[in-house]
């Protein structure tokens, strides 16, 4: 098969969706959007009547689903979700590709990857980095892991969906860096409401308070980047420089956020989490070290 036919099939190749939530949908949309017969199913069936109006045709059961294409992309809350799905369909599963784009533990993760193998399945990993009405737009990419081959043999049709990352065999990877970027994204949604509260406290409206918080969130990136010319560099060769901010000065900010909110009355878990990491550092003598030097604690708690 030439690149053309190559790319002809793909482009008018059957894809299942199982699981109708906003992200199931969009994805549905997208790939109707590009050519694809998409077939869907969903627990609660009333959820597919917009994409079976928009073209996409709605299974009876799980089964009937799998069986209407080589590619099954599971859009469901969590791991055990598919197996309660697919359960009743392993008979169908054999040559299928399922792409699993749900949210669980990488070691869920691979138990899934062992237990599609027992049933002549091949499986993907995948994490969506974007909020459904950002899928297929140029903004949206999703992590991959697993076989290769399989990850090319469907790569046209996946870079519908998002700009694919693909991070190694393990298919463990892509749902650990999803894991660790919503790490990230979900510290900062509550550093972000903890700044609020404090700020709520002397009488500014979140309106007035989240335009500047939200741009000091947004200048993190570029501030870290300045600080250093290959970030994590220094952290894989295990260096700490502490000429710009070190672990004492940085300690002593968060011993005043916590002091501050315990003053106005807020909760503390968030900000006492935080000091943990620079005391850590510190009783073990690395005060004057980079800040960075809290991932020690992180790594080897007490």
């Amino acid at each position: 098969m030439n690149e053309q036919q190559h790319h002809t099939a793909t482009h008018d190749s059957t894809v299942t969706v199982i699981g109708l939530g906003p992200m199931g949908q969009a994805m549905t949309r997208t790939l109707l959007a590009a050519g694809h017969p998409v077939t869907v199913w969903n627990r609660t069936a009333s959820r597919a009547d917009g994409v079976v109006t928009d073209g996409a045709t709605l299974a009876a059961t799980p089964g009937e689903a799998v069986e209407s294409s080589d590619l099954v992309i599971l859009s469901l809350t969590d791991y055990q979700a598919m197996y309660d799905v697919l359960g009743s369909a392993t008979e169908s599963l054999a040559g299928r590709t399922l792409v699993n784009l749900s949210s669980d533990t990488p070691d869920r993760t691979r138990e899934a990857a062992t237990w599609a193998a027992g049933h002549d399945a091949t499986f993907l990993t995948g994490g969506v980095m974007v909020p459904a009405p950002m899928v297929g737009t140029e903004a949206a990419h999703v992590y991959y892991s697993g076989r290769d081959q399989v990850m090319k043999s469907h790569l046209a049709t996946l870079t519908l969906l998002g700009r694919p990352k693909y991070l190694g065999e393990d298919p463990g990877l892509a749902q650990m860096m999803y894991q660790a970027q919503l790490a990230v994204f979900l510290t900062t949604l509550s550093g972000l409401m903890h700044a609020t509260a404090m700020l709520g406290t002397a009488g500014m409206k979140a309106q007035e308070a989240l335009p500047e918080l939200l741009s000091s969130a947004d200048s993190i990136g570029d501030i870290l980047r300045a600080g250093e010319e290959n970030p994590g560099a220094a952290l894989d060769a295990g260096e700490h420089p502490g000429e710009l901010s070190t672990v004492t000065m940085m300690g002593a900010t968060s011993d005043h956020i916590v002091e501050t909110s315990t003053s106005l009355g807020l909760d503390l878990a968030l900000p006492l989490a935080v000091q943990a990491h620079y005391r850590h550092a510190i009783e073990h003598g690395h005060g004057s070290d980079n800040w960075t030097r809290i991932i020690d604690g992180i790594r080897r708690p007490r």
